[in-house]
């Protein structure tokens, strides 16, 4: 006995599946302009597609005038779009994003006003933002990046983060969208959600990949940030990380040891208050350098850090001065000099924390 091929490698099968299709919804029946993405046909309405100064309206009237300067004798199959024989072919699109597309223009209200809740197709937002933003439907763009960003700025229902989404993009298409479309609120909320991941001690690899792609300055430093505490054992044996990478992680591993050692000896700016002047501002100063000395020293008694964990360091240095501005532990003396300025405190230690952490990437050289 002989069996039957019926894979889809089978000629029969595959030209089934080459046979374009009517999409179930947007095959409209008096529409005047048929698409085709992908395996699929829509025809929908020319003046739906023009709506917003999109791309369309220009393709429209480029194919307008060439029209009207082509002789008709010379069309054997009918102008470009009238018939699912000779339809508007988009290339680079699927037909998820260009579906997603016509639900925005075609929509009625109380859908639109769905895709702002918790049961949102975020999905379909994702493929809505990103072929707008290539036909350049300007407001509609702006409404679905806007729409996603309320959507992930939520507090995750799943628990632990994770960088896929099972119903809906990865946080890498999420940070790839928000890099595209240059939308910088998409774009802080996808580097929080990988910074809980970094914190998680996951997918710190792809994380640099990632960032590194994009150009994504902040999200470098922290990835490699975090990829630097994790020792090298582990940067030797990630499959993930390049001989270039494993470079980058010793200088910076390097170059934060010499900056911690600096550290004790450069005090941040400290804001003195009106009443701080002359000898007072120049008593004020020597107290504070030595408070921010005892800051650093006390924050690495309570919890010692990896030598470069500059970072971690710098927010148990925060911990810290706080606990000592607000009198949670004896100050011994140490706030005696600085009478008028001790609340600035927390805002000269808190400063230098986020210029340390804005700059990380910068540590991380190719040069050791």
């Amino acid at each position: 006995m002989h069996s039957v091929d019926v894979s889809p490698s089978t000629p029969k099968l595959q030209l089934q599946l080459s046979i374009p299709h009517h999409d179930p919804t947007y095959y409209i029946p008096d529409g005047n302009t048929v698409l085709l993405v992908e395996n699929t046909l829509f025809r929908v309405h020319r003046s739906t597609l023009t709506k917003d100064k999109s791309t369309f309206d220009s393709m429209f009237s480029l194919d307008s005038d060439l029209r009207s300067s082509t002789s008709t004798s010379s069309v054997t199959a009918g102008p470009e779009g009238e018939s699912d024989d000779n339809p508007i072919r988009l290339q680079g699109d699927t037909a998820q994003e260009f579906r997603a597309l016509l639900w925005a223009l075609y929509a009625l209200p109380h859908e639109l006003t769905l895709a702002l809740t918790p049961k949102a197709n975020t999905s379909q937002l994702f493929n809505l933002a990103r072929i707008t933003h290539k036909y350049e439907f300007r407001s509609i763009e702006a409404w679905a990046l806007g729409a996603l960003t309320t959507l992930y700025t939520r507090p995750s229902q799943s628990g632990a983060p994770s960088v896929e989404d099972a119903e809906g993009p990865s946080l890498v298409q999420l940070t790839e969208l928000a890099s595209l479309c240059e939308q910088r609120d998409l774009l802080d909320v996808a580097t929080l959600r990988w910074k809980r991941l970094l914190a998680s001690g996951k997918d710190i690899a792809l994380a640099i990949g990632v960032a590194e792609r994009l150009n994504l300055r902040i999200l470098i430093g922290f990835a490699y940030h975090a990829m630097m505490l994790q020792g090298r054992e582990v940067w030797d044996n990630d499959v993930l990380l390049t001989r270039a990478q494993r470079i980058r992680l010793l200088s910076g591993h390097y170059a934060l040891g010499r900056l911690w050692e600096r550290l004790p000896n450069e005090p941040p700016v400290l804001a003195h208050s009106p009443r701080c002047s002359g000898g007072a501002q120049v008593r004020c100063n020597q107290a504070w350098a030595a408070l921010w000395r005892s800051t650093l020293d006390m924050g690495r008694q309570v919890l010692p850090l990896p030598y470069a964990d500059v970072v971690g360091k710098l927010m148990l240095a925060e911990s810290v001065a706080k606990a000592l501005v607000e009198l949670e532990i004896p100050t011994q003396g140490m706030l005696d000099g600085m009478p008028w300025c001790k609340d600035n405190v927390l805002a000269a230690v808190a400063g230098k924390l986020k210029e340390v952490q804005e700059s990380l990437a910068d540590y991380f050289t190719d040069v050791i």
